[in-house]
């Protein structure tokens, strides 16, 4: 197997998952959309004080919401009106459901950086620019991260933010380790402790990141090929890291932004 056969990790996807997918890129490539989700960012709005905002019409704005809605950025509650002379009323208020925004980089930039097969071309050009015009409006994907996959913390995301980053489980005995730190739950078992790393994320600055074992147990690879001990490896966008194998080690896969991560 070539290098390039072990960093690339090629999933198929289904229709049915396809499609879904397409309908997910229709909500997110609307600008108006994006201006909504901008709109109730930071407080929660009524249809009219949106429509305001975004100068459309009421109705326009409502079909808009049902479609955020649908795909479960945004959330509606009962509210009450701004005051006037006739008192207050009750009126549906919208906002972001918490954590959605970081819901859409997390899908938008999982679904591109695995390098998925995307048998409709259009699609994955779609993806690309849907991606690129969120990462633009909310300066989401402005940093490298990685993102745990399975397990107890599914989901969570971790921005690299230091140039030097151990990886392990939590370990109470040892306390807070120095620096940034990528620690896990006591869920991942087979990882070792955070307090002699699992593995280590480093920067530099001129050729990008970098990703070591630190002599763990269970042993780290990158897209299933196991990595020496101590000897760097590069990390490219997609990269899928295990922190040991089965049920009780970590996924991670690397997430760069859109416009490269080498920069800096």
């Amino acid at each position: 197997m070539t290098y390039d056969d072990a960093r690339t990790l090629v999933l198929d996807m289904e229709p049915d998952d396809l499609e879904e997918l397409s309908e997910y890129l229709d909500v997110l490539s609307s600008s108006t959309r994006l201006k909504i989700l901008k709109t109730i960012e930071r407080s929660p709005k009524d249809i009219r004080q949106i429509s305001a905002a975004i100068e459309t019409s009421y109705e326009n704005t409502k079909k808009h919401l049902d479609r955020l809605m649908k795909i479960g950025v945004v959330r509606k509650e009962a509210g009450l009106s701004r005051p006037t002379a006739r008192g207050v009323r009750p009126v549906w208020k919208y906002s972001l459901v918490p954590g959605g925004l970081e819901a859409i980089t997390r899908s938008l930039g999982l679904f591109a950086n695995l390098r998925l097969t995307l048998t409709d071309e259009v699609l994955a050009e779609r993806l690309a620019s849907v991606r690129e015009t969120v990462s633009g409006e909310f300066g989401r994907l402005s940093s490298p991260a990685v993102i745990l996959l399975g397990g107890p913390e599914d989901g969570k995301v971790f921005p690299l933010d230091h140039d030097r980053i151990a990886i392990g489980r939590l370990d109470p005995a040892a306390g807070a380790p120095r620096g940034q730190a990528i620690v896990l739950s006591e869920g991942y078992a087979a990882v070792t402790r955070v307090s002699r790393p699992h593995a280590r994320i480093t920067r530099h600055r001129n050729d990008g990141w970098f990703i070591e074992d630190c002599g763990s147990t269970g042993g780290t690879f990158v897209n299933g090929r196991l990595l020496e001990e101590g000897r760097r490896h590069e990390l490219h966008d997609g990269d899928m890291i295990d922190l040991a194998k089965g049920a009780s080690g970590a996924t991670l896969v690397f997430v760069a932004p859109v416009e490269g991560y080498g920069a800096g």
